[in-house]
């Protein structure tokens, strides 16, 4: 998969089909569209590409308003590439663009650099100043400008429908399997085993304590059965702990991981970390023993829930 910075990094080519999106978290929906708009792109013998943004529009919007991310960057380029897709656009999102018509977007992007012969989008797809374009604007510059537009439908379970913002709400709340079925695969976190206080080693479970972004979607305090990922591909079961460790009185919130029947040193790597289903609660124990003797229920249970 070809990656650009900019749509101006387009080359001189033929046609295309495109399509656009933030594809936070690449759940079920944005799946079922990705993977509509390769397929259409195959048929007819021409490049797909998949336009995105970074940084997340609201943060440029709306300074602070930036959303707890389900994925970072280089993981849903992993995963977009996963799905097929020739050529990933990341369009750098300022101000300035930001206060580009729906028009001139349409015109700019899709038209001068892109080459686009068809445009594939969800149903709510909405885009330009004020996201002031939706799908049925775009479809009237498409009959102007030569593009076909085809709708991707919107997936949904139980009336439900599958979209960054519910996941991120069942993220938030701990419902990690909820989470799981609109993404078809266990939400994760990435990031960098740092050093923390080195309890879970005297107490006989020694933790990989798991420094994530500032924007990632952490998981509601509790723990967490799940899988810890090394080097891309070799996956390791984990008693995980999201909280501030409130027996000790923390107050920093952190991502620690205890990975079953592992004798190594994981400091300074890189891991992803799988959550596949919560446990409990976070608690605060009176003394050692009762921590300890519950810890060691929790590995168990971990190792019920993977088998």
């Amino acid at each position: 998969m070809e990656r650009w910075r900019g749509y101006e990094a387009a080359p001189g080519w033929g046609r295309s089909v495109v399509t656009i999106g933030v594809f936070d978290g690449v759940h079920l929906g944005h799946q079922e569209t990705v993977g509509h708009a390769v397929k259409r792109a195959r048929d007819l013998g021409v490049q797909s590409v998949v336009v995105t943004f970074d940084p997340h529009p609201a943060e440029v919007v709306r300074p602070g308003s930036h959303p707890a991310v389900l994925t970072e960057p280089a993981r849903k380029a992993e995963l977009l590439e996963q799905l097929g897709v020739d050529v990933l656009c990341v369009i750098p999102f300022t101000l300035e663009f930001s206060r580009l018509s729906a028009e001139a977007f349409v015109h700019d992007v899709l038209v001068e650099h892109l080459h686009a012969t068809l445009v594939v989008v969800g149903e709510n797809f909405r885009f330009g100043h004020r996201q002031a374009g939706d799908v049925a604007l775009l479809e009237r510059l498409g009959r102007t400008f030569g593009f076909g537009v085809e709708p991707a439908p919107l997936i949904a379970n139980d009336g439900t429908v599958f979209s960054s913002t519910y996941i991120r709400a069942c993220v938030d709340a701990g419902d990690v399997t909820a989470a799981a079925q609109a993404l078809g695969r266990p939400h994760r976190l990435d990031g960098v085993v740092v050093r923390g206080d080195r309890r879970g080693r005297e107490l006989g479970f020694p933790t990989a304590n798991v420094l994530t972004d500032r924007h990632a979607a952490v998981p509601a305090d509790g723990i967490y059965a799940g899988w810890v990922v090394r080097h891309g591909t070799q996956r390791l079961p984990a008693a995980i702990s999201i909280g501030t460790n409130p027996t000790f009185a923390g107050r920093e919130r952190r991502v620690e991981a205890y990975v079953l029947d592992f004798d190594g040193d994981l400091y300074g790597e890189r891991v992803a970390v799988e959550v596949v289903t919560r446990l409990r609660e976070m608690r605060r124990y009176d003394g050692l023993a009762p921590l300890v003797a519950q810890i060691a229920a929790d590995v168990e249970q971990t190792r019920d829930a993977l088998a």
